[in-house]
């Protein structure tokens, strides 16, 4: 007698009507994991009627969708919105004299509290640009050709002051740690269009070890842990742990997890832990990306055409190629791409330090949101570009011979989206004369959360997990739709 039969033999009847209830529950959880039946089910349900998320990860959309997926170009680090995309000629009028204290006197300051505080204008020009007019700055040439597809919020704000608090907040609805983040939340609520590869993939790239990448950002918090999202490196192994061990060949390595599967499920008939399902899905899907992984990061396979206009170089660690591996992830079905590049916490030389990272990123995320375009993909796909919080319009550090610097600021900062839900060629929102508040149409993190669900099809306040007694969302007990923002 096998173990599992012994298992069922000893098994009690109330042993097992206390556990049933869990196990119709693991099988329910695999039926809706079926692939076959996201792709045949919620699209006919596309217009049905709103209800709470099905344990699982398959939600019954609230809306007609606009997006099927995301691809978010996360600024770790704060660009400066004064010197990128809200100029500010008052500022630049009185660059070098006091800032006025009706703006600052009894406000939260990050490292600048306690100091003469100076105005500090941008020592960069504006123009308008396209149709719409949109003023960007001569840091972002490439950027500013492709104001005609993007939407421009001016009107950011946020509560976190510093970076690690700004950057959960962001990812995850909330400034404490421990929330599951956007992209766990989409891949539970939508699941994933390609059974080979992970429903939420995280690339990144950029420098500034003080200010580092935490993996919890990209994390599941109480959401399965299936959901949390997948590091893809760009150089070396491009997923550590996946490829088989020396002297460990392909029929092995089946014939191994064909065991460790077997005894995982035993576990899961005596205990019902759905986490174990979890495990052995993620044995299965790590065997799947040993094949469709390497192809997918190869990009000698692009035409030189493509590589040059994202400034990407085959085999190089950078945001030009994590921006093409995203195009190449989405097009693969992946529903929500991560990217992370840091390399903007500009408190000193801002002038020097943003002009090379406005290099770095200009070009490619320009390319990327024209190369979804051109191949029918920007339609369905959205893009979003921006950080955790902005910089102040006082400066920070030596002033010398043009220099400056600008320490956080959680008043107002800007944000572009592109193509699925999304009007292009507008700009929302604004900021006072001298940049420092919101005062026409105001959007926080979890307004914009909300719009980004929205997009996809899913009311905020119904995509849900109950944890410790309470129903959890994203958007916590906040947030509303910018439906300005929407097409």
């Amino acid at each position: 007698m096998n173990l599992r039969a012994e298992i069922l033999r000893d098994m009690t009847r109330r042993h097992f009507f206390g556990r049933s209830a869990r196990g119709l529950g693991t099988l329910a959880l695999a039926s809706l994991l079926d692939p076959g039946l996201f792709a045949a089910g919620v699209t006919e349900r596309n217009a049905a009627k709103p209800g709470p998320a099905l344990h699982g990860g398959i939600h019954p959309l609230d809306f007609a969708p606009r997006a099927k997926r995301i691809i978010y170009l996360f600024q770790s680090g704060a660009p400066s919105q004064l010197d990128l995309f809200d100029p500010k000629p008052k500022l630049v009028e009185l660059n070098g004299n006091a800032m006025p204290e009706s703006y600052t006197k009894g406000q939260r300051i990050a490292q600048l509290a306690g100091q003469k505080l100076t105005c500090v204008g941008t020592r960069f020009k504006f123009q308008k640009y396209g149709k719409s007019g949109a003023e960007i700055s001569e840091l972002l040439p490439e950027t500013a050709k492709i104001v005609d597809e993007i939407a421009i919020i001016r009107s950011m704000h946020t509560e976190a002051i510093n970076h690690d608090p700004g950057v959960t907040l962001m990812q995850t609805g909330s400034s404490q740690a421990g929330r599951p983040s956007i992209g766990s939340w989409v891949s539970y609520g939508l699941g994933s269009e390609n059974e080979q590869l992970p429903a939420f993939v995280v690339l990144t790239s950029g420098y500034g070890q003080d200010q580092p990448l935490l993996s919890r950002y990209w994390g599941s918090g109480f959401l399965p842990s299936n959901h949390q999202g997948v590091e893809f490196r760009s150089q070396g192994e491009p997923i550590l742990f996946v490829s088989n061990p020396k002297g460990i060949d392909e029929h092995a390595r089946r014939r191994l997890l064909d065991g460790i599967r077997d005894l995982n499920q035993v576990r899961l008939a005596q205990v019902g832990d759905p986490e174990i399902n979890t495990r052995i899905q993620a044995y299965e899907m790590a065997y799947r990306m040993q094949t469709s992984v390497p192809e997918l990061m190869d990009l000698k396979k692009e035409p030189q055409a493509v590589l040059e206009s994202y400034g990407a170089e085959a085999g190089k660690a950078s945001f030009a190629n994590n921006c093409l591996l995203a195009r190449r992830l989405v097009e693969r079905g992946v529903r929500f791409v991560q990217l992370y590049h840091r390399g903007w916490d500009h408190h000193n030389n801002l002038p020097s330090e943003i002009a090379k990272t406005c290099k770095d990123v200009d070009r490619a995320s320009a390319a990327l949101v024209l190369d979804l375009k051109q191949r029918g993909l920007l339609e369905d796909t959205l893009v979003i570009w921006g950080g955790e919080f902005g910089r102040t319009p006082m400066n920070q550090g030596d002033m010398a011979n043009g220099n400056y610097g600008r320490d956080h600021h959680m008043k107002a900062f800007t944000v572009w989206m592109a193509g699925g839900g999304i009007k292009p060629g507008i700009t929302i929102g604004s900021t006072d004369e001298l940049g420092y508040n919101v005062i026409e149409d105001p959007v926080g993190p979890n307004d914009f959360q909300a719009t980004i669900l929205r997009c996809l099809g899913v009311d905020h306040e119904k995509l849900t997990f109950r944890f410790q007694g309470r129903d959890f969302r994203l958007t916590d007990v906040a947030g509303e739709v910018v439906t300005k923002v929407l097409s």
